[in-house]
């Protein structure tokens, strides 16, 4: 498997809910042949605050994410602006695009999407300090069911293994349905 050159200084938003599969996508992605990469797991950045956090899933967390959106957006861009082909994996929702749309870069959305029970078993299965609390992941979940205007950037993983996923997505990049215009109103 290999994505096409023309990837270079393109951004791809991988998100969904929790247990998707994002992170272990992106990682396979970022190692494959071609043009340089970047796996940026922007989960990570929710980590480097050690006093005052909110977890990202309340709704007091609002400025929070934003903020936290918005440095995941100026990092991207700059690995961007040096020729790379950034893959940022994380919880992207719709209403967070416009801190990427604003790069001026070609910009891919695409939503991985499971059933509630693959994610919650998926996210219970990691163990450690991940999320498994299946009624927060339940609500995550919901928060991807319906994506107004952004509903064709949905791609459905349910039942499907790690390799078939994997070339989901790379035939996804190769085709205009996950492209986002920063010029028009964010959609095609």
């Amino acid at each position: 498997m290999t994505i096409s050159d023309d990837v270079s200084g393109q951004v791809l938003l991988l998100s969904g809910h929790p247990g998707s599969g994002k992170s272990t996508i992106a990682e396979a992605l970022a190692h494959l042949p071609g043009v340089p990469k970047v796996h940026f797991h922007s989960d990570d950045l929710w980590g480097y605050i050690k006093h005052g956090r909110i977890d990202p899933w309340l709704p007091q967390s609002r400025q929070q994410n934003r903020m936290i959106m918005q440095i995941a957006a100026d990092v991207a861009g700059r690995y961007a602006e040096a020729g790379y082909f950034v893959i940022l994996d994380g919880v992207v929702r719709p209403d967070w695009l416009p801190a990427f749309t604003a790069l001026a870069r070609t910009l891919h959305y695409i939503v991985l999407r499971t059933t509630v029970m693959e994610a919650i078993e998926r996210c219970q299965a990691r163990g450690g300090d991940s999320l498994s609390d299946p009624l927060v992941v339940a609500d995550l979940h919901s928060q991807f069911a319906d994506l107004g205007a952004y509903e064709h950037h949905a791609l459905s993983v349910s039942g499907k293994d790690e390799q078939a996923v994997l070339q989901s997505v790379i035939n996804a990049l190769q085709s205009a349905r996950f492209r986002i215009d920063a010029t028009s109103d964010g959609n095609r």
